[in-house]
């Protein structure tokens, strides 16, 4: 880990283990709901940062990956949490159906992949991650966007 400003910081991943425990230091320093941008091409590791992470807050059930259904619903630690795969749509509109003002729920747990294809549907982000090839591993950039993102990162020292 890489402080690299006061709101910024950076992980090596070498390969999913590193990506299910830095998932898992996440989960234990989350007090509260959050919302989680995952940006990074495709197989960067955003859905399998998403699915450790939820299965490190409890989540029983098998965690799918939401790339057809585009929203998956989770309760984890008692409270809601959300996986969304934003990679087929092609206007924000398209998410009117989906009944998304679950997501603002202060508690809720929401992580949104691609969320530049939700823009103005979503709720603003906490956090927002930038994942990407490095090598055979990945890298992860995490900036925190609000007071609560901020929070979040200062437990992870």
């Amino acid at each position: 880990m890489t402080d690299i400003s006061p709101n910024s910081w950076q992980w090596e991943l070498p390969d999913e283990d590193a990506t299910r425990a830095l998932a898992v230091r996440v989960a234990d320093a989350l007090d509260d709901g959050l919302v989680f941008y995952l940006h990074g091409p495709l197989g960067a590791g955003k859905t399998s940062f998403a699915r450790a992470l939820l299965t490190a807050l409890g989540v029983g059930e098998r965690v799918k990956s939401p790339t057809y259904s585009l929203i998956e619903g989770y309760v984890a630690q008692g409270r809601p949490a959300w996986h969304l795969d934003l990679y087929r749509i092609a206007d924000p509109a398209e998410l009117e159906w989906l009944g998304l003002d679950a997501l603002s729920d202060p508690a809720a747990i929401v992580l949104v992949e691609w969320p530049e294809r939700g823009t103005g549907a979503l709720p603003a982000a906490d956090l927002e991650w930038q994942l990407a090839y490095a090598g055979e591993g990945r890298h992860a950039t995490v900036r925190a966007l609000t007071n609560r993102g901020q929070r979040l990162l200062s437990r992870l020292d």
